[in-house]
């Protein structure tokens, strides 16, 4: 699946959150599909990336930071969902060391993910450092399983 970094959409809503020193990415797939299918395979991560949070879980929980989000009855994947529309599904949460939301767009027959990180102080950035190798490879991963859904 070619999956590739692209500029996030300007019909997302993410851009209203963006502020300078805020991380934005996003990468596409040619698929064509429902915007919420597509958030639910990207959520459905494989065995390697469950066993990365665990190792997350592990790590952080000393520092008092939340691994499941808030109690809500309606996520894709451990993700509270925030807002959705036809083309748009926005989910994730705010936590004491940064806030994140990733967003699934659908346009043209390309599924978007794209993931905002707004962190709060040194320890929300020494975070987003360490697991943005991970982040990339699961992002990559995602897309590709929703690529391959669709052929």
């Amino acid at each position: 699946m070619n999956v590739t970094s692209v500029s996030l959409p300007a019909f997302s809503a993410l851009h209203a959150r963006r502020q300078t020193g805020d991380f934005l990415d996003c990468y596409y797939v040619q698929a064509d599909m429902p915007v919420r299918a597509a958030a639910e395979i990207i959520t459905d991560f494989p065995g390697w990336a469950r066993f990365l949070l665990v190792i997350r879980r592990i790590i952080t929980a000393p520092f008092g930071l939340d691994n499941d989000g808030p109690n809500v009855a309606d996520k894709i994947g451990i993700f509270p969902v925030e807002s959705e529309t036809d083309t748009e599904v926005i989910a994730g949460f705010d936590d004491r060391h940064l806030n994140f939301r990733v967003s699934v767009l659908a346009q043209d027959g390309n599924i978007s993910l794209a993931t905002w990180v707004a962190p709060h102080n040194i320890g929300g950035r020494l975070y987003l450092m360490a697991i943005m190798p991970f982040h990339i490879a699961i992002v990559k991963n995602a897309l590709g399983r929703v690529g391959r859904a669709t052929r």
